[in-house]
């Protein structure tokens, strides 16, 4: 007779099950998108049955929703400006940008069913779109609180103006990568990208104590 497990290892494979799920919903809704993910195409791509997928998650809206949440975690890592210990403040801000970029190609699914959710509108919103919009919003506050420690002389609005191009620029050229494919150098774009954004912040910075 075996005996039952005990709940430390229920509890292990219960998380080992939601990131063999979660893992499948990325390889399926990278080939085909939200429309084309389905219960059923998870449940053959993890090997494991629709009841085990609908125990971890209610649907397929929470099941997109928490791929989405997982990538981000990683991304959202990946946002944090070097110590001062490091070099310059343009070297800062280019390694950030460089460790951004490479969490893109590590862990693209954040961005990549994210802006597929975020363009497409339904009579009833997606969970999964709600997720990335307000993760979306946390980046974005993290790259402003970024901008505001390097540019302290700069006021909100320039701030803001900084931050919109900086995610906007990034959008660009991951969705650039995604249509070209990977021989596009993602880390250098995305270094370039910084390089550029501390000339322009750096710019008006002067213009305002002019």
């Amino acid at each position: 007779m075996t005996s039952p497990q005990t709940p430390r290892r229920k509890r292990a494979n219960g998380m080992e099950s939601r990131q063999r799920i979660l893992d499948a919903a990325v390889a399926i809704a990278g080939e085909r998108g939200y429309e084309g993910t389905s219960i059923a195409a998870v449940s053959t791509k993890c090997g494991l049955p629709a009841s085990s997928i609908y125990w971890h998650f209610k649907d397929k809206d929470d099941l997109i929703a928490a791929v989405i949440e997982r990538s981000f975690e990683a991304w959202l890592s990946a946002v944090v400006l070097p110590g001062e210990d490091t070099g310059t403040p343009l070297e800062r801000v280019t390694a950030m940008a460089a460790s951004v970029a490479r969490s893109l190609v590590d862990a693209p699914d954040f961005l990549r069913l994210g802006l597929m959710l975020a363009l497409e509108r339904r009579p009833v919103e997606p969970r999964g779109r709600t997720a990335f919009l307000q993760v979306r919003e946390i980046a974005g506050r993290r790259v402003a609180e970024v901008v505001a420690e390097l540019f302290p002389d700069l006021d909100e609005t320039a701030v803001r103006t900084l931050t919109t191009y900086a995610v906007a620029g990034a959008d660009g050229l991951f969705v650039h990568r995604e249509i070209h494919g990977e021989d596009i150098d993602l880390v250098a774009m995305f270094e370039l990208h910084a390089q550029l954004l501390y000339e322009a912040a750096t710019h008006m910075a002067a213009r305002s104590k002019a």
